[in-house]
């Protein structure tokens, strides 16, 4: 077929669509007339809505509608983009006169979709304006005008396949009895849909609903997938608790998901914001892009912060000087090293100055201690060097050094500017400042981080969520609840334990070089290196590739980027131990003509590039394909690297190499559908 009679035939389509779409129309005009006590403005809302019918989506409308002006909604609408409670007004009367019926036939929306295993974010409330044009909020209620309603639904992003739609609208009718189903008279009938066995009854069948919906996110780009709530997760979303409250779990079980979906919650029930908080400075750009994704109608209320940039922000609003300055600090500790720790009795156990600034980080200033006693006496936890009275002793003394070098920079370290916040939000008289605060990865925090954000909301009901998993952890040190004053006796304390992430092969792999290392979590629970975890089963793959030199080694990974299918490498990672690492693959990348998007700047969003970064920048995130080049020169899992042998001793060489294979762990446990391991072999 020439240019030409494409065109005519593409002519021919339009047409033939707008015929269709007139016919609609009217058909749903003439059945809107029906509703005969209803306003004409009203019957155009209802007529637009009914056009949707033809389109895959479902409508309830109230038997009483316009016969009973108290009536909390006037229709329900399922289709693609969710659930909508919708309410219709000819303007006579101020949208929060509308509000509470509207928010409580949304309730018990929400839990009608709930029984049914699905994310109660998926229900929205809309208050459409007959005869107007609007567009905007009201509380998480969308206010949109006559003109607005059709587009504003068919623009959302989609939710809910076909067969999840008819069963929840199947649902919402049983639920519901006062509403009746309504679609264009035109519209042909559906085929019939033969019953499964096993099926609860003719209708739908929940499992297959909530199989249906799981394989649907499998098939979403990796962005979707992340937002992506699990039936099992719902209950611990709406719950509520007495106070502080915690989530943990292995790997792979939707430990940030059901915390991303918990802020669109409680903005949802609070009027006060929400502080979603993380240690890495990446993820909040992510899941912010995640939760406008999932929940807009709420995404302004909850604010994503870094735990770092929200202190000094925080204390800069009191009007307290914030001196913050790495570079300057990291001198005065190497001259303190060289003044103090060099030629003590540390050099003897480590004479690597990274591990005894570990210690003051994490241990002494992490905790805010400030007497040596306290130092003395405090448990180093996930500490494997044995240091005695005289150890600690030389320890302090390095301290003190740092500390005086420090001050005569007049400049603040990371550890000084979370002191400073705690001391401020401890001294404050008004109100919390914030309704809840959710902390993800909360074993990446000092102690002194957790405290801090403990007192910024304290005791109060579903006022603090913290969410992590002790077998993650990437920094040194360590620390219980109970230290931070922190009590999730009871049911305050939640286990995730089914993997919905990674295939069998992935995990297994992980999980191997993880085996025998047990850790400690924050609840002071001893647990061994390989847990037990339910898997959802879905194919994966683990490849091995093993070739003799460097530039072998990544041609073969050159190959197998390029070997992905088209649109792939927006789903895909490439991640390295260090920096120095990342910096030689952005350029061999480069070079290839492969694109890539660091980590540190990738913000959730769908891009076709292979995304770059270290283990630690990848904690918080999944992706289905994860490149992992040369990952066995990691010290402790294969070939060591690192600091000549026999110039440590042997507990803080087993530190290192345990912190090192959980920041492997971590990264192989990034992947969903592929894991690419690649090694190169020596002598």
């Amino acid at each position: 077929m020439g240019a030409g009679g494409a065109a005519s035939q593409r002519t021919q389509e339009a047409r033939r669509q707008e015929r269709l779409l007139r016919e609609q129309w009217h058909a749903a005009r003439r059945q809107a007339l029906r509703w005969d006590t209803a306003g004409e403005g009203e019957q155009r809302v209802l007529a637009q809505l009914l056009v949707l019918t033809a389109r895959g989506w479902r409508l309830l409308v109230d038997r009483r509608w316009s016969r009973t002006p108290a009536a909390d909604a006037d229709m329900l609408l399922v289709g693609p983009g969710g659930v909508f409670v919708v309410d219709v007004t000819a303007g006579r009367e101020p949208a929060e006169g509308h509000a509470p019926g509207l928010l409580a036939a949304t309730k018990a929306a929400e839990s009608a979709v709930a029984s049914l295993g699905m994310s109660p974010v998926a229900v929205q409330p809309v208050l459409v304006f007959a005869g107007q044009r609007l567009d905007a909020s009201l509380g998480r209620i969308r206010l949109l005008g006559e003109h607005e309603i059709g587009p504003v639904l068919l623009s959302q992003r989609h939710r809910l396949r076909a067969e999840s739609v008819r069963a929840i609208a199947d649902h919402q009718e049983r639920v519901f009895p006062g509403y009746a189903g309504s679609a264009i008279d035109q519209r042909p009938a559906p085929a019939p849909e033969p019953h499964r066995p096993g099926s609860p009854d003719g209708l739908f069948d929940v499992q297959g609903l909530r199989d249906a919906a799981l394989e649907g996110a499998r098939r979403a780009p990796i962005e979707q997938w992340m937002t992506f709530l699990h039936p099992d997760q719902v209950a611990l979303v709406r719950r509520d608790w007495s106070g502080p409250a915690r989530i943990s779990g292995p790997a792979g079980t939707g430990k940030t998901v059901v915390a991303l979906h918990r802020a669109a919650h409680l903005a949802r029930r609070t009027t006060g914001r929400i502080l979603y908080v993380t240690f890495a400075n990446n993820l909040p750009r992510v899941q912010s892009t995640f939760l406008k994704a999932m929940a807009p109608a709420v995404a302004d209320r909850v604010d994503f912060r870094s735990l770092h940039s929200w202190a000094q922000e925080f204390l800069q609003e009191r009007g307290i000087p914030v001196r913050l300055h790495g570079d300057k600090a990291e001198t005065a500790f190497s001259l303190a090293w060289k003044n103090v720790g060099r030629a003590s009795r540390l050099a003897a156990l480590d004479p690597a100055p990274t591990y005894w600034h570990e210690e003051i980080d994490h241990v002494i200033k992490g905790r805010d201690l400030t007497r040596f006693e306290e130092y003395a006496a405090v448990p180093r936890r996930r500490r494997r060097a044995s240091l005695h009275r005289t150890h600690r002793q030389a320890v302090w003394e390095l301290y003190e050094a740092y500390e005086a070098l420090r001050g005569e920079r007049g400049v603040h370290d990371f550890n000084d500017v979370l002191s400073l916040a705690l001391a401020e939000a401890s001294r404050r008289r008004e109100g919390p400042p914030y309704a809840a605060v959710i902390v993800d990865e909360v074993q990446d925090l000092t102690l002194v981080g957790v405290r801090l954000l403990h007192a910024l909301v304290g005791d109060v009901p579903n006022g603090l969520l913290l969410v992590g998993d002790g077998q993650q952890t990437v920094y040194p040190g360590g620390f219980r609840l109970t230290d931070a004053g922190i009590d999730i006796r009871g049911d305050r304390g939640q286990v995730l334990r089914t993997n919905y992430r990674n295939s069998k092969q992935i995990l297994d792999a992980a999980l191997t070089v993880v085996a025998d290392d047990a850790f400690e979590d924050l609840d002071g629970v001893r647990t061994s290196g390989r847990r037990d975890v339910d898997l959802t089963y879905h194919d994966g793959d683990v490849v091995r590739v093993t070739r003799p030199t460097v530039e072998a080694h990544d041609r073969e990974l050159l190959d197998a980027l390029r070997s992905l299918p088209e649109g792939a490498l927006a789903d895909t990672a490439l991640l390295c131990p260090s920096m120095r690492a990342v910096g030689d693959y952005q350029r061999l990348l480069t070079q290839a003509g492969i694109p890539v998007c660091q980590l540190e700047h990738y913000d959730g969003r769908a891009v076709d590039a292979v995304k770059l970064g270290t283990y630690r920048r990848a904690k918080g995130l999944e992706f289905k394909n994860v490149f992992l080049p040369r990952h066995d020169t990691v010290p402790g899992h294969g070939t060591p690297a690192g600091t000549p042998a026999g110039t440590e001793t042997s507990e803080t060489a087993r530190e290192r190499a345990e912190l090192l294979r959980s920041r492997l762990f971590v990264a192989m446990t990034r992947a969903r559908d592929l894991l690419w391991l690649g090694s190169v072999t020596t002598g």
